[in-house]
């Protein structure tokens, strides 16, 4: 199994597509903090990026998209001189999709976001810098943008099920958005995320991935992974911050969470799928994960 495609299904990552934005002249636009993880692209023309809390704005060209992974105001601006409105009324009074502020429509910008599982600031948000920027240009950026192409037709040429189409065509966006973060800046995240971006941890977090409930030792992943077991060992803590059994017992605790939250199993049953002998085994790695017995974990999810 895919690591970054297990993380994702595990926070049952749902996409959406908002307004699109046309702009001209001498405009400025301030957004409320977004009530998920934001993507805009700019599909024409060029614009300035401004976040609450990271020191400089950021210049987006023909081609950029970026991420806000924080919920943070945030403003778009052609220049630094230009007063921003509120940008709530700009995009209530859209027409045909399309909000508009300023004058012509030299640029043009579509956008989203996602939603995530309970889970996410943990296992995703938290490792990645509040913005991720990719400009257009850059290496392998072509399937961010062969990804956005396809939204924007989508988009502008609707046919039977395009609103589907182009919400999935999102998600291929955000994953090709983290891998092309992972290799243009493998120091700026941390955790299994950062793993993926090491060859030898990524080849054990695949093995730990796809086999969860095996009883792993380093000695084993070392040997899929073709490394001495030390070697794993400090490559997979200086990367992931943890070591491998570890964060195996972290992965298992998080597919029996999802259980807990989704269906009806019985504990044991969801001890046995991930890994443990028993349902007190379970419980007491569960706790010192989370902080809460499975049971007590099941019953506020049902009643949240």
């Amino acid at each position: 199994m895919d690591p970054l495609e297990d993380v994702l299904t595990l926070l049952e990552t749902r996409s959406y597509l908002s307004v699109s934005l046309a702009a001209g002249g001498h405009w400025a636009l301030r957004f409320d903090p977004p009530p998920a993880v934001k993507f805009n692209a700019v599909r024409r023309g060029s614009c300035l990026l401004e976040v609450d809390g990271v020191d400089e704005p950021i210049e987006l060209a023909e081609g950029d998209c970026y991420l806000l992974t924080r919920r943070r105001p945030f403003t778009l601006r052609s220049d630094p001189e230009a007063v921003p409105v509120e940008a709530a009324p700009v995009f209530a009074g859209a027409d045909g999709g399309i909000a508009r502020v300023g004058q012509g429509d030299d640029v043009f910008l579509i956008g989203g976001g996602f939603f995530f599982g309970s889970r996410a600031q943990e296992l995703l948000l938290d490792r990645l810098p509040p913005v991720v920027h990719l400009p257009a240009g850059t290496r392998h950026a072509e399937t961010v943008q062969w990804a956005l192409t396809s939204i924007d037709r989508e988009l502008t040429h609707p046919s039977m099920a395009s609103t589907l189409v182009a919400e999935h065509l999102a998600v291929v966006m955000l994953v090709h958005v983290l891998r092309l973060h992972l290799e243009r800046e493998p120091h700026a995240v941390s955790g299994w995320l950062a793993g993926l971006g090491d060859r030898v941890v990524a080849t054990a977090l695949s093995a730990l991935h796809r086999d969860p409930a095996r009883s792993w030792t380093v000695a084993e992943l070392a040997s899929t992974a073709a490394v001495s077991r030390s070697t794993l060992a400090a490559r997979f803590k200086a990367t992931v911050g943890q070591g491998p059994l570890e964060y195996l017992t972290r992965w298992r605790i998080e597919l029996a969470a999802r259980q807990l939250r989704e269906g009806s199993g019985t504990l044991a049953s969801i001890a046995h799928s991930v890994g443990y002998g028993s349902e007190s085994a379970l419980s007491v790695a569960f706790k010192r994960v989370l902080g809460v017995p499975p049971g007590d974990y099941r019953k506020h999810q049902t009643t949240s």
